[in-house]
């Protein structure tokens, strides 16, 4: 019962680590796989094969070399120097990403709930430092609770879609772009989704004792990204080619579903940010703490204190910059990790 729970725990963490923002506002889903039309379901599947394999072996490994954060991960990957600066331009990234998400998290505060801007970053601030203090346990439960309802509501939306005169479009949609561009589509979502879940699942990694509680958990998240991914996908092929015009089109379709629905799926997109924002702070406390001797408190607080300032200042046009650049190092980074074969004790 109680390895149950953990490997229910991990999966819900890597399911909540990877479904961000990005992915609960629809746009990640329309620009990756629903815009190529038919083919989306075979590359959500071919996706999903990705999360569980490389995301249950990323798991394995940290457990194996007993890895304090990715860093240690990274180096064993790449060697000592260059998975030392692979790792800092993760971590540039990392805060590049959360700074946004904290701003979106103000924007959802302010925008549906009347509140100011300045409000919302403060409670994000303030319950992420709270919940940071509880480990890698704080952010296990906090995705126990978001995750269940990201599925609930997931599975709310598919049969709502099921009556609509669109329903069979995911099977009939057609699309412009080429096979090369369709088939790339999924292994750049999963390398750049893993490379940046590695922050959270390194650590979940090495303080699992069991590695059958790994593979279990692991399969299971990747099978619970891979549905919802599914899931999203069925909806907004319902509505092409319309949808595409909102900037956020899962919340068009919420909308439709009534007043309350809708009140949900605005809170889930503020958990959705806050669960990934407070993982991804956990990681790359982990990270620094390797270089730095104070106490991951301190560190924590100086993290979040960065990310109260670029979110001032917007960090859109920096990581326009680095977004390209990550991308690349992702692919690399995941066939590394695809190819890495650890040595036998």
């Amino acid at each position: 019962m109680k390895n149950a729970v953990k490997v229910l725990q991990i999966s819900f963490t890597y399911i909540g680590t990877v479904v961000g923002a990005g992915f609960a506002t629809g746009q990640e889903i329309l620009q990756f796989f629903t815009k190529y039309g038919k083919w989306g379901v075979l590359t959500i599947l071919l996706a999903t094969v990705l999360f569980i394999w490389l995301g249950t072996k990323m798991m394995l490994l940290a457990n194996k070399i007993k890895a304090t954060s990715y860093e240690d991960l990274n180096r064993r990957l790449f060697g000592d120097t260059i998975g030392r600066w692979l790792s800092l331009f993760t971590l540039i990234v990392l805060i590049g990403v959360n700074s946004v998400m904290l701003a979106g998290a103000g924007s959802v505060f302010a925008e549906h709930l009347g509140l100011y801007y300045q409000t919302g970053l403060a409670i994000t601030l303030v319950a992420t430092y709270l919940l940071l203090g509880k480990g890698i346990g704080g952010v296990m439960k906090l995705n126990s609770i978001v995750v269940p309802m990201m599925l609930i509501l997931s599975i709310t939306i598919i049969f709502n879609t099921v009556g609509s005169p669109g329903a069979t479009h995911f099977i009939t949609l057609g699309t412009d772009s080429g096979l090369v561009a369709t088939w790339a589509s999924p292994l750049m979502y999963t390398a750049f989704n893993l490379s940046m879940a590695q922050a959270v699942l390194v650590p979940i990694g090495s303080h699992t004792k069991s590695r059958k509680v790994i593979i279990w958990g692991g399969t299971l998240g990747g099978l619970g990204v891979g549905f919802m991914l599914m899931a999203g996908h069925f909806a907004l092929s319902a509505y092409m080619p319309g949808i595409v015009q909102y900037e956020i089109p899962m919340g068009n379709i919420a909308q439709q579903l009534g007043t309350t629905v809708q009140l949900i799926y605005v809170f889930l997109i503020f958990m959705e940010i806050f669960s990934t924002f407070v993982a991804d702070v956990y990681g790359v406390t982990l990270q620094i703490k390797q270089h730095l001797k104070l106490s991951p408190r301190i560190i924590s607080l100086l993290i979040l204190f960065i990310c109260y300032l670029t979110s001032q200042f917007g960090f859109s046009s920096l990581l326009s910059v680095l977004y390209p650049t990550f991308g690349v190092f992702s692919l690399l980074w995941a066939v590394m990790l695809a190819v890495y074969k650890p040595k036998k004790n």
